[in-house]
């Protein structure tokens, strides 16, 4: 193959070119993203139910839907909630790689088959099922500078116009809004009523009767008489439009002819749709919507769609207003793409660096570095063709691949110029020579490095969608570097290599070539030296078998101990611009007591120079003790100190709030480092009542295990995310008393669910918009605990009965919200972690806190927290099946046990480095190390084949094992240093990397630069021990 290309360069030239074409053109429609899609596929169920309890939410609505989602494939796990609020969720999530489209129709058909189970008043609102994921996009605010504008108008707004165009951008899932619109309020005055002999009930009849429109048809249609001379369409009822209409609906006509009218028992408005949620931005009155992306959307170009549609729609948003997007996950994308980038251009100009500092010839040096874009955008083109994005691990794929895939380069160059300076051939006639020399190697090489990567690519769930993005970027360009190598590199030999004398050195001309050719010969003659040393003593370690091999046991031991210390964690933190806020206030607390809390937090977000813009919700979820609230932190550039990091703050602002607010617990919290990977950064678990022990004694372990994580020192704010019990007015009606009285039970549901938790009833039209008609009770007759004694039923004779005549109250505690998981009642435990405690650690922290809990709780991990158990336990066999499929390669490609032996047996070397360079550089045992693991394994056998592909090749040839081994070494050292050492350089600056999205980059750079150095360091003084020793050893075996 080789001497095809060298007897025609034109043509590998013109192979080169059409691949990077190719690579340019794939490089421009490719995706960007942080991370590829590796949550797990998830899709939402959403109901509501006004005015229901927790507890009657779960029983007639959450569990009628659980119980149908049976036989759906890939799912993986269920969590739902059933609020006070009234509101019913499920997320259901799915094996990651699940198609979305696929699991919403299938969890669709599921639901419609409940359907007809649910209470008419869900039926009514309607169930949604969506592809939303449960992680924060982006939240968009509505401001306006005109004082006289409104939170209601603002939030209209939002709901009527916006939230429409802004949820039909394709990747938006789901769009959560902060604030209300405006609905028809009808609030009912009982004291009115019972004069009247009137029941809620009645007033729900009259609105559905007179709201409402009739298709009468139309006068001339067909069949029509004969000589039909009009046509004209009839319209009769049409829906209600203003407050004025609404109050002159009539209830009744009396005796006397006169009308009683709606305005006579009920006062009428133009109200707010929801009371509960608020929202302000920066200190300012806003409306706001919560952007959550589709399961699988790419959260970058789903971003950019929204921020263009909000600039189009800019203006022609009513006077005054205009959106601002507070908060944005995006940015940290885009920056630390950016900064793979430059560590890629800055490993690029280090790796010619290092090979013209070896090679000490330009043209020599342009070998190797032509093949770089050409194996780069080769890559691009597979990354297209695989349907893969440019994301932060394709780019890390790629700067280890700069780095190795120089290598075969570098093979082939300094081979040439070896036999041109020693034996003085033409370029032309040594590169035939090198090839017929190398072309093993090359192969040998390429195979080992892809036999690393390849396994990993069948691995499952999350870890495998990383693994595999690794696996197709770096065997890609392993195969592209191998074939460039045995047709662009040696064309490229042969053409631009000049000729030199035997046992010379090419001279450097130009000004500089004096001092050039000073500070080469300086270098030459230097590294000659080291050579003859280095061979010398490698002879001398061969003759001490035994102390050699005690040496090599103590690495291995030390392995194993570097091993177990070395904390785990699933991926790094990132400080990624943005911090979340959750405020929980006691049980009970009202709107009025949360919005105290707020304001001291406002005043606190206020005076942090660190803080960009910053929202606070009021009413969280529907509930008026919960808050939460969204930070977006100033540009990295502007946060450079160490205790400006997202980290920092969160620790910081949590504290010092703290210290301010006594009313309430306010958690400020880091975003997850991988979108739909739970709802923030640390340890995450469900705690579940699998024994039927009832809720007081899952409630009970609960505090249990948060007061114990409170006492520990790897755990900081361990808290439950699920609303906690809460007071709550038992109403008991005796049902034998009210049939005594002639009372209906259907009259008596109707008016309780009517007067205190508000019934929707059905729609009106509010300029050209449909908006809701919603009936409740006055505020004042609902505000007591004996407010029930207002309100009145009429029985069968037609008299009023007060409620005190038959029903009684009592105070219990209760479920504010109620969380099931897997179909088990449960909580969402979740903790940060201490500052310089591993995820690792902190999991087995609790582990041990759990085996406490009492018999019948159980757990499961969730989120990131369960990524990262899955990725521990795979590791394990990764490397096991990775090892195995490097030595049966090299088995099959030398047709011999022996030296596969050899080469493997120096893999524990580059462990043993990788292992300290993580240790020194505070990294954990995370997906990326274990990617950095595999590298060292590949850079480990490949050094060592250089060495022993060598020496066999010499032994073919009649020379002795010994002397054959120590040429080998005289011969090989070189190009391995130059390899090497070019591949550090290549890794270098991601162990060096600073700012946004650079703890990724430390977490792969040091394991690799570690595990490269201590290859490279041992292992050419090892790789000869463990060749004679095997040889030895096989020998004898053979002898026998």
């Amino acid at each position: 193959m080789a001497s095809f290309f060298i007897d025609r360069p034109i043509f590998a030239w013109v192979l080169a070119i059409v691949i990077m074409l190719a690579g340019a053109a794939a490089t421009l429609t490719l995706p960007l993203e942080r991370y590829p899609d590796i949550a797990p596929t998830r899709i939402s169920i959403n109901t509501s139910y006004p005015g229901a309890s927790a507890r009657t939410i779960e029983d007639s609505v959450t569990q009628i839907i659980e119980q149908n989602l049976k036989g759906i494939d890939g799912l993986l796990s269920i969590e739902s909630s059933s609020n006070a609020s009234g509101s019913a969720s499920s997320q259901l999530s799915f094996v990651a790689g699940t198609n979305p489209d696929t699991a919403q129709l299938q969890v669709q058909n599921k639901v419609q088959q409940a359907v007809s189970r649910l209470p008419q008043a869900v039926q009514a609102q309607g169930v949604r099922v969506t592809k939303a994921g449960t992680d924060l996009l982006m939240v968009v605010t509505l401001n306006s500078d005109d004082p006289a504008v409104t939170s209601a108008d603002m939030g209209d707004y939002l709901q009527s116009t916006l939230v429409d165009i802004i949820s039909r951008i394709e990747g938006v899932g789901d769009v959560n809004v902060f604030g209300s619109g405006y609905a028809m309020r009808i609030w009912l005055d009982p004291q009115k009523l019972q004069r009247y002999a009137l029941v809620p009930g009645d007033i729900r009849a009259a609105l559905l009767a007179q709201n409402t429109e009739v298709s009468a048809g139309q006068i001339g249609a067909l069949p029509s008489p004969e000589g039909q001379r009009l046509t004209a369409i009839v319209t009769a009822r049409a829906k209600l439009q203003t407050a004025e209409e609404f109050s002159k609906v009539v209830l009744r006509v009396q005796p006397d002819g006169s009308a009683l009218r709606l305005a006579d028992v009920a006062r009428v408005e133009l109200g707010r749709d929801s009371y509960t949620t608020n929202i302000r931005s920066s200190g300012r009155t806003a409306a706001g919507m919560a952007l959550f992306p589709a399961s699988g959307a790419n959260a970058l170009v789903t971003a950019n769609a929204v921020k263009a549609k909000l600039e189009e729609l800019a203006p022609f948003l009513p006077p005054g207003m205009k959106t601002t997007v507070t908060f944005d996950t995006t940015p940290f994308i885009s920056v630390s793409i950016k900064g793979v980038v430059v560590t890629l251009i800055e490993a690029m100009v280090l790796v010619v660096a290092i090979m013209y500092l070896f090679m000490q010839n330009l043209r020599a040096t342009l070998v190797p570095a032509i093949a770089v874009p050409v194996v780069l955008l080769g890559t691009m083109g597979v990354l297209a063709v695989a349907g893969f994005s440019i994301n932060t691990l394709t780019m890390f794929g790629l700067v280890l691949a700069i780095g190795l895939l120089v290598d075969d380069a570098i093979v082939v160059v300094e081979n040439v110029e070896r036999l041109m300076r020693e034996e003085g051939l033409s370029p032309r006639e040594a590169t035939r020579r090198s090839m017929a020399e190398i072309s093993g190697a090359l192969v040998g090489i390429a195979v080992v490095l892809s036999a690393v990567f390849i396994p990993m690519a069948f691995f499952g769930g999350s870890t495998g969608v990383i693994y595999r993005q690794f696996s197709i970027t770096v065997v890609s360009a392993m195969v592209l570097s191998v074939l460039v190598a045995m047709s662009l590199s040696p064309a490229l030999c042969a053409t631009l290599l000049k000729p030199v004398h035997k046992g010379e050195h090419a001279a450097h001309g130009g000004p500089l070539g004096p001092l050039l050719d000073r500070f080469f010969g300086g270098f030459n003659r230097g590294f000659d030296r080291f050579t003859g040393r280095y061979v010398v003593q490698v002879g001398w370690l061969s003759a001490r078998n035994w102390r050699s091999f005690a040496v090599f046991v103590l690495f291995i031991a030390g392995t194993a101990v570097l091993y177990k210390t070395l904390p785990t964690s699933f991926l790094p933190d990132e400080d990624q611009g943005g911090l979340q806020i959750q405020v929980r206030m006691a049980p009970g607390a009202t709107a009025e007591r949360l919005e105290n809390v707020m304001q001291s937090v406002e005043a606190y977000l206020t005076e942090q120079p660190e803080v960009m813009f910053y929202n606070l919700v009021r009413g969280a979820g529907g509930d008026q003790g919960s808050g939460q609230g969204f930070i977006r932190l100033k540009d990295w550039s502007e946060r450079k100190a160490a205790n400006q990091g997202a980290a920092a703050l969160s620790e910081r602002f949590s504290r010092e709030i703290g210290r301010r607010v006594r009313d309430a617990n306010v958690f400020v919290v880091q975003p997850p480092t991988v979108r739909g990977l739970g709802g923030s950064a640390g340890v995450q678990l469900f705690l579940q009542d699998l024994g039927g022990l009832g809720a007081d004694a899952l409630a009970i372990a609960r505090d249990q295990l948060i007061d114990a994580a409170a006492a520990r020192p790897e755990f900081r704010r361990p808290r439950t995310n699920s609303l906690t019990e809460t007071p709550q007015l038992a109403i008991h009606i005796d049902d034998h008393k009210a049939g005594t009285l002639g009372v209906a039970t259907t009259t008596i549901n109707d008016t309780l669910s009517i007067a205190m938790g508000g019934a929707y009833v059905n729609d009106f039209i509010d300029r050209g918009r449909v908006k809701r008609v919603l009936v409740q009770g006055e505020a004042a007759y609902r505000a007591e605990p004996d407010s029930l004694r207002h309100w009145y039923v009429r029985n069968s004779s037609g008299q009023m009965v007060s409620f005190s005549a038959f029903a009684s109250s009592s105070w219990v505690n209760g479920p504010r919200q109620l969380v099931r998981y897997n179909g088990s009642p449960a909580y969402e435990i979740q903790t940060d972690i201490a500052p310089g405690v591993s995820s690792g650690a902190a999991m087995v922290a609790m582990e041990g806190l759990l085996r406490t809990m009492p018999p019948g709780i159980g757990y499961e991990w969730s989120g990131r927290s369960y990524q990262e158990r899955l990725s521990g336990d795979q590791a394990p066999l990764l490397y096991a099946v990775s090892v195995l499929f490097i030595f049966l390669c090299l088995a099959a490609l030398y047709e011999s046990w022996s030296v596969p032996f050899s080469v493997m047996l120096v893999v524990p070397l580059g462990i043993f480095g990788a292992l300290a360079g993580s240790h020194l550089g505070g990294q954990s045992n995370d997906v990326f190390f274990q990617v950095g693991l595999l590298t060292t394994v590949g850079l480990s056998a490949k050094n060592a084949i250089l060495i022993v592909e060598f020496a066999e090749t010499l032994r073919s040839q009649g020379m002795g094992v010994l002397d054959a081994t120590l040429k080998a070494c005289r011969q090989r050292v070189r190009p391995i240093l130059m390899t090497s050492l070019a591949f550090g350089m290549g890794v270098l600056p991601l162990a060096l990397a600073s700012g946004a999205g650079s703890g990724s980059q430390r977490a792969i750079g040091f394991g690799v630069l570690g595990g490269m150095i201590s290859a490279t360091a041992l292992g050419i003084f090892f790789v000869p021990l463990f060749y004679l020793w095997v040889k030895a050893l096989f020998s004898k075996r053979a002898a026998k």
